[in-house]
């Protein structure tokens, strides 16, 4: 298993595990059941460790499917700039997580409003995930994209002129 690999296997961990953390956070917090509050921090700290290695392979992954016909430099792009802000945002997400556990196991009065600060934040953090991983599943699925049939021929037809290829159709 190279990078690549890697990178496509865990990407969708942490767009799920911040919707997962979050929901029972929200969960936790409206029923008051701190055992829940710590499962969905713990969870949210998880996903942000898990989004490290997520991100450490997207340059390699890039080096391997951009070349590949169809693949348009734009995606790449897209996909890129959304994950620095949303890899930061899972970082703040995951530090808050533990912070709030950490108050909670100190029963600090603080930690009631850590938790909810930490759902917001989560909340935040799965939206800017779940739209890293639009924009990386349009680099390979062109049925994703907006106008794909069309999209797809000029990506294929540029990436053809680039590499001195002629379009015969």
């Amino acid at each position: 298993m190279d990078t690549t690999h890697l990178h496509l296997l865990l990407n969708h961990f942490p767009i799920i595990g911040t919707l997962i953390g979050s929901i029972l956070l929200f969960f936790g917090i409206i029923k008051k059941q701190e055992n829940i509050k710590t499962i969905a921090s713990f969870i949210l700290f998880i996903m942000a460790l898990l989004a490290i290695p997520v991100f450490l392979t997207g340059e390699p992954a890039e080096e391997s499917v951009e070349k590949l016909p169809g693949v348009l430099d734009s995606m790449i792009e897209l996909h890129e700039e959304a994950a620095n802000i949303a890899i930061w945002l899972m970082g703040l997400t995951g530090f808050a997580a533990l912070i709030a556990l950490f108050l909670q196991k100190r029963k600090q009065e603080l930690a009631k409003t850590t938790f909810f600060v930490v759902f917001i934040l989560s909340v935040i953090c799965f939206a800017a995930m779940a739209r890293t991983g639009y924009y990386g599943g349009q680099i390979r699925h062109s049925e994703l994209r907006t106008g794909s049939a069309e999209s797809l021929q000029n990506g294929i037809n540029n990436s053809n002129e680039a590499k001195g290829e002629k379009d015969d159709d």
